[in-house]
C-alpha cells in the first residue's frame, strides 16, 4: 500500500524525533512500522535493501530510509526521508546533551537519565531478534552470523568480515547448483497465427499446461 506524500512526510518527521538506539534500533523500528504495520514495502525488498545499504560507506539506517522514501515517492520522497531522518534528531540530541552537561550532576536529573541506558540496550536487543528471525533462515546463515559476531568481537575489520561472508555465500551457491542436474527449459508455446494453409491433426506441447493441444494455423 503506497501512502500519500503527506502521510509519508509526517512519518519521516516523527521517526527523526524518536529514532533512538543507533542503526540497529532504527532499522528495527522502520521494519516494524513500514513492513509489519503499514505494509509500505514488502519483507524481501526491505531485507535486500538493508543488505545493500550495509555494504555502502556511511550510516546504513539513513541510507535505508532514503531508499524507501525514493521507492515510495521518487526523488522528493528520498530527499524528504533522508533529511528528516537526521534533522529533527539533531535538535533532540542537542537538547538532551545540554541537559546532561548542565544538570547531569543533579540527583533528580541523573535518576531520570540512568534508565535510558537500559532502554537503549533493550531496543538494540529487540532489533537483533526481530531482524535476525527473518534474515537467518538456515543453519549456514546461523553459522555465518555467529562467525561474523566472533570476528568483529576479536577486532577484525568490518570489510573483511563482509568479504568473508560473501565468499562463503558464493561457495555455498556454487556447491548447491554446480553439481546438480540441469534444469529442463520450458518448451515454447506454439503461437496460433493467421497464415496460409491448415495443419491437420498436428499436436504440439502446450508450454506450462502439462498437456497437449491441437494447433491449427489458419
Amino acid at each position: 500500500m503506497t501512502p500519500t506524500f503527506g502521510t509519508a512526510l509526517r512519518y519521516w518527521a516523527r521517526l527523526g524525533c524518536v529514532n533512538f538506539g543507533g542503526p540497529a534500533g532504527q532499522i528495527a523500528m522502520m521494519h516494524r512500522d513500514l513492513v509489519v504495520e503499514r505494509k509500505w514495502i514488502d519483507e524481501s525488498r526491505y531485507l535486500h535493501a538493508l543488505n545493500f545499504c550495509s555494504l555502502l560507506p556511511g550510516p546504513e539506517a539513513q541510507q535505508l530510509a532514503t531508499y524507501i522514501g525514493w521507492t515510495l515517492h521518487g526523488l522528493r520522497g528520498g530527499l524528504a526521508a533522508g533529511i528528516l531522518f537526521v534533522l529533527p534528531s539533531i535538535f533532540v540530541l542537542l537538547g538532551l546533551s545540554w541537559i546532561y552537561a548542565v544538570h547531569g550532576a543533579v540527583p533528580a536529573v541523573a535518576a531520570v537519565l540512568a534508565p535510558v541506558k537500559a532502554v537503549v540496550v533493550a531496543i538494540v536487543l529487540d532489533a537483533v531478534l526481530r531482524i535476525g528471525k527473518r534474515a537467518i533462515r538456515s543453519s549456514l546463515a546461523l553459522l555465518v552470523a555467529a562467525g561474523a559476531f566472533a570476528a568483529l568481537s576479536s577486532g577484525i575489520a568490518f570489510p573483511w568480515v563482509v568479504l568473508g561472508a560473501g565468499l562463503i555465500g558464493g561457495i555455498a551457491t556454487t556447491s548447491a547448483f554446480g553439481g546438480g542436474e540441469s534444469v529442463e527449459q520450458p518448451r515454447p508455446v506454439e503461437q496460433e497465427a493467421s497464415s496460409k494453409g491448415v495443419v491437420d491433426g498436428s499436436s504440439v506441447p502446450a508450454g506450462g499446461a502439462g498437456g497437449w493441444r491441437v494447433a491449427r494455423i489458419l
